[in-house]
């Protein structure tokens, strides 16, 4: 079903485009621009003038199924011999990076993993089938996801706008909620402080930091910052960043404790929060990847571990689909029939049966319903439609497993939202991405704090087939939501 938004002129979106600019800047919804990160230039992040109208049932199955989808992926990787045997097939045909990533945690676990609990800070994402009105899983994140605090910033934006008469009648809309993922997330990392310090100190006490890690010259800055703030005025918590390459110069483990020190101030770090480290160019030299192994064999609890951003392959999301697997980590009937009614198909590119059948729709370039993916976060990594028989025909088949093929989503776009970015507006159809927030902390045999953390809603033109705010493709939305029964 397609909404009505109000048919207004540029020149009729100057008062309400004035209020966004100066809501915006006031508030921090802002990012580096694209060509740099000057420290005295920022604008308004990419975003929808309007929030974007979603069913209301499909916005509560996503929310309602999240702590399901936390507990089995701690469950993934608290089976740690499936986890081993899985990653180490792929990291066969994916050297470059999961390949890499699989060799530093086995060089860690030799040396020593000190710490067991482990911090899963997770988004999942979805689409809407329009043609059965139900959402669809994406992806599931486990490292590095973005944007809570900018979500909770936006959806602020369209409600104070609605709630102070910026939107016309035009735009009916029975309620805009507000993302509480800023304040849930950080609640997350704090969830990780307070074990982290009864773990080693006995009690509570706020005496240790939690570590950002950064990617150099990031544009996405004030997102994480969000979440630093909201750390230090809600629980008293004191943040430190800094990139995977100055771990060397401003991180000190001590060799017989392993508890891992921030040397300019001497504060201990209860808590190492990644939001880099989850694409081959964050490591520039070997180096780096020696920095990686130090944090894993640190005391510090991961956000995440590099078992819990191994889970978060795309080859497990495929092995996941099949139900056999899928009970090795839940049991209860209702639990996984609320997962499977997410799932799409999604196939290896193996020998396996399912496999062969993967390949010959490739081979015979029936791929219009189809989109090629890497074990790769981020943006601007995926394969579409006809692209992917010509992708993959000058590769080696062996290679081809480092791969899934899922179908495509049938998510219908959206007419007559806006988008401005960089000051200029875009009247284009947008398809638009529901991202759920989820917080888990758990050891090899107990789940502690399991826990929805909000929710995100990103946007893009209909026209692409990325989405990635950050990587250009996108921007940040809200929601609307509207029951199926609502006159229109």
């Amino acid at each position: 079903m397609q909404y009505k938004y109000p048919n207004l002129s540029d020149e009729q979106l100057k008062p309400l485009l004035t209020e966004i600019h100066h809501w915006g800047l006031t508030n921090g919804l802002v990012m580096y621009p694209q060509a740099g990160n000057p420290e005295n230039t920022t604008s308004v992040a990419p975003i929808t003038v309007y929030p974007t109208i979603i069913p209301i049932e499909c916005f509560d199955k996503a929310i309602g199924v999240q702590t399901v989808y936390n507990e089995l992926y701690a469950k993934i990787v608290q089976d740690s011999d499936w986890l081993h045997e899985e990653t180490d097939k792929l990291s066969k045909h994916d050297s470059e990076f999961t390949g890499k990533l699989w060799n530093i945690y086995l060089k860690a676990k030799k040396l020593g993993i000190p710490q067991n609990l482990e911090l899963g800070i997770f988004r999942n994402d979805f689409l809407i089938d329009s043609a059965k009105n139900e959402i669809k899983q994406v992806e599931f994140n486990t490292v590095s996801v973005s944007f809570g605090g900018l979500s909770t910033k936006v959806s602020q934006l369209h409600r104070y706008l609605k709630l102070h008469g910026f939107y016309s009648d035009d735009l009916l809309i029975s309620d805009v909620p507000v993302s509480n993922s800023a304040e849930k997330l950080s609640d997350g990392l704090y969830a990780g402080v307070k074990a982290y310090e009864k773990q080693q100190h006995g009690s509570f006490y706020g005496i240790t930091v939690v570590a950002f890690i950064v990617q150099d010259g990031e544009r996405n800055v004030f997102d994480q910052r969000i979440l630093e703030y909201k750390l230090a005025s809600n629980h008293g918590i004191k943040s430190v960043r800094l990139t995977i390459q100055d771990v060397p110069k401003l991180l000190r483990k001590c060799e017989k404790t392993c508890k891992l020190f921030y040397t300019p101030t001497n504060d201990e770090i209860s808590v190492v929060y990644f939001r880099s480290g989850y694409a081959p160019n964050d490591f520039k030299t070997e180096q780096d990847w020696e920095s990686r192994l130090l944090l894993e064999t640190s005391l510090s609890i991961k956000a995440p571990s590099l078992k819990v951003q191994l889970s978060g392959t795309k080859k497990i999301q495929q092995l996941l689909t099949d139900e056999n697997i899928l009970r090795k980590f839940i049991t209860d009937d209702g639990k996984i029939s609320g997962l499977q009614s997410t799932f799409v198909q999604i196939y290896p590119l193996d020998d396996s049966p399912l496999g062969l059948k993967a390949k010959d729709i490739i081979k015979t370039g029936k791929t219009d319903n189809y989109v090629l993916k890497p074990q790769r976060e981020g943006g601007g990594n995926n394969i579409y439609k006809s692209d992917i028989k010509p992708f993959l025909i000058d590769k080696d088949e062996k290679d081809w497993s480092a791969y899934i093929l899922m179908e495509m989503i049938n998510a219908e776009p959206t007419e007559g939202n806006v988008i401005l970015r960089n000051n200029e507006l875009y009247r284009e159809k947008i398809l638009s991405e529901f991202g759920v927030f989820g917080v888990i902390l758990f050891d090899e045999k107990k789940i502690h704090h399991n826990e929805y953390s909000g929710w995100l809603l990103r946007s893009k033109f209909s026209s692409s087939n990325e989405g990635g705010v950050a990587a250009g493709f996108g921007c940040v939305d809200s929601v609307a939501l509207m029951s199926k029964g609502s006159v229109v």
